[in-house]
């Protein structure tokens, strides 16, 4: 029985390559009209014909026994990530290939004998494995494609930007967290050498909340600046804040904090040696060269 079950297996694989080759052209078109149907998302036509036939090909030495699936599995890696890099959904990734047992179905039904029925439900499996790991190669490039977004998201939510000569600002929004904090010490320090700035302003205005840990990632911030030679002022500390670093017991030492952004730029001045002179509706900024 095992033997004879073996044979008829065999019979059946064979049977699948030969309406492979046989009816190449027919699975083939049927292929890219599932492939490339609404419901699959919007594709390049001429793309797809050209990624659907090198699967198609290494598929079919894959299964003749010509090579291993190593070329075939690189196929399908390639086809996930630029999927996932092209925002197409995983239903719409893996009907790309699911969609050959519905092509090669037809031909196997016309065919009718007991060979290619066995050999489809083979076939099937062989497909359903494929399927699994193009999944697999897809989430693992949308997990790469989130991670690159949120860093480029990061790097873009905290600017350094220059206030004065000798001055650098950075304004914070959002929760400080510690992937966060490590970017902002990076970036700060970096254009503290770059600028030869001795005086940077943190401003928290944006900052909704201030915690021990918030406060644990600003101190180490001012302090890593402390170590380049510049002086910081922390500003936006509004009346909530106040109350809950007063609560918590939080001690920011030596560090100057002020009210607003507007504050801590004319303290920084001051430091800076520019002095402010009050002309009844306007104000004159003079400094110590003249």
């Amino acid at each position: 029985m095992g033997v004879t079950l073996s044979v008829s297996a065999d019979a059946g694989r064979r049977r699948i390559e030969e309406l492979l080759q046989e009816n190449e052209d027919r699975v083939f078109k049927r292929w890219l009209e599932i492939a490339g149907s609404p419901s699959s998302g919007t594709v390049d036509r001429a793309s797809l014909t050209g990624q659907l036939r090198e699967i198609y090909q290494a598929l079919r030495r894959s299964l003749g026994g010509d090579e291993d699936s190593s070329d075939l599995r690189g196929l399908l890696a390639e086809l996930s990530r630029n999927r996932a890099r092209q925002g197409f959904t995983p239903s719409e990734t893996a009907i790309v290939v699911f969609g050959l047992k519905e092509a090669l179905y037809e031909s196997v039904e016309t065919d009718g004998s007991p060979e290619s029925l066995r050999g489809f439900i083979w076939f099937s499996q062989v497909i359903d494995d494929l399927g699994l790991l193009t999944i697999e190669n897809y989430a693992a490039a949308r997990e790469k494609v989130i991670i690159d977004q949120a860093e480029q998201l990061l790097e873009l939510s905290t600017p350094v930007v220059k206030l004065w000569e000798g001055i650098v600002a950075v304004p914070l929004v959002g929760t400080l967290d510690s992937a966060r904090t490590q970017v902002v010490m990076e970036k700060l320090l970096q254009t503290l050498v770059d600028t030869g700035s001795e005086h940077a302003v943190i401003d928290i205005t944006g900052v909704p909340a201030v915690d021990t840990q918030v406060a644990q990632h600003l101190l180490k911030t001012v302090v890593a600046a402390r170590l380049m030679g510049a002086e910081c002022v922390i500003s936006g500390i509004r009346p909530q804040i106040a109350h809950t670093i007063v609560t918590l017991g939080i001690e920011f030492g030596d560090i100057v904090t002020k009210a607003s952004l507007a504050d801590a730029l004319a303290h920084a001045l001051r430091k800076s040696g520019v002095e402010f002179v009050s002309r009844k509706t306007h104000v004159a900024v003079r400094t110590e060269e003249g």
